[in-house]
């Protein structure tokens, strides 16, 4: 008898530790993907440009090669403003739940003439948006010609600045640098002197990447 019992009690540890053992383990969960949504405008729109050869198709090729797990959506219209951007934007973050929004907006505002004031207040009332849907924000500042004169120049790239630092927005100050600002910038744009050409967006991608890897991490 107290044989039986004490194989029925070694069986039983046996079962146990056995169950113990084999026991399934939960796979850890992998990462969801960020989602990075561009609001931006012909700059990014692939104005002019054949598809595929912009700067933000450039990036979704730089996060494969990099193999960052992220997506691009592009939601850039030509001819944008800030005014435009802030209308779409509540419908673009609820629709896309972006980790991270690059906002690339602004030119077409002083090309319009458009109050500074305005422009600076669509910028951060968009990146406080982005904000509280949980995204992280990137501003890509711009600067004008030097025929608007000194100024206003200073005051437009200035906006950029300001709105980033208020908010605690990643900034790249001048989106257009070493396309607009070298000795004969304008072999790098279109006919239309607005638009750079597809060999000039490989540069612009380099302006923004750092910063925006600094985010992605």
């Amino acid at each position: 008898m107290y044989r039986r019992h004490f194989i029925a009690a070694c069986l039983l540890a046996c079962g146990v530790g056995v169950w113990a053992a084999t026991a399934p383990v939960k796979a850890p969960v992998a990462a969801k993907p960020a989602t990075i949504l561009i609001v931006g405008d012909s700059l990014s729109a692939e104005y002019g440009l054949k598809r595929g050869t912009g700067w933000a198709a450039l990036l979704d090729q730089r996060l494969q090669t990099e193999k960052i797990s992220a997506k691009v959506v592009n939601a850039s219209i030509s001819g944008d403003t800030t005014s435009g951007g802030h209308s779409r934007l509540p419908a673009l973050l609820a629709q896309h739940k972006p980790t991270l929004v690059i906002l690339e907006l602004g030119g077409n505002d002083a090309l319009r003439g458009l109050p500074l004031p305005m422009t600076q207040d669509n910028l951060a009332q968009m990146t406080q948006l982005a904000q509280k849907a949980g995204a992280k924000v990137l501003l890509v500042g711009m600067e004008v010609p030097p025929n608007y004169g000194a100024d206003y120049s200073a005051r437009f790239a200035a906006t950029f600045k300001t709105v980033a630092a208020a908010n605690k927005a990643a900034l790249v100050p001048f989106f257009l640098k070493g396309v607009a600002d070298v000795p004969d910038a304008i072999n790098n744009f279109q006919p239309d002197r607005i638009h750079p050409k597809a060999e000039a967006h490989p540069v612009m991608l380099a302006n923004v990447w750092p910063e925006l890897k600094k985010l992605l991490k």
